[in-house]
């Protein structure tokens, strides 16, 4: 079944994904944050492992233990956060524009 435009019948249809985007970018930024607590404990983890190595091993592990903390934190927070947005786009927001007359609707609005 391909979908066409409620108001002129077009098949160009394209997704314009806002809430997708907005919440994966907010997702992103709030898994860093928090990753970045999380990273002053990985980091504190690392030192403790590093140590064993002396005190490079020590510098490296807090540095390694930082930034994983951080990219975990990122990455989950935005994956969380474009799948919330996919919903609202979904669900909430005119997720759909036609190419041919510029309207925008839902896949409900019909």
């Amino acid at each position: 079944m391909q979908l066409c435009c409620p108001l002129c019948d077009s098949p160009q249809i394209g997704r314009l994904d806002r809430g997708k985007k907005f919440g994966g970018a907010t997702g992103l930024v709030g898994g860093a944050v928090s990753g970045a607590a999380s990273a002053f404990h990985g980091a504190r983890i690392g030192g403790t492992v590093g140590s064993t190595l002396g005190p490079i091993g020590a510098g490296v592990g807090t540095l390694a233990g930082a930034i994983l903390g951080g990219l975990m934190g990122g990455a989950a927070g935005g994956v969380t956060g474009a799948k919330l947005g996919e919903v609202v786009d979904e669900r909430v927001l005119n997720n759909y524009q036609c190419g041919a007359c510029g309207h925008t609707f839902s896949i409900g609005s019909r």
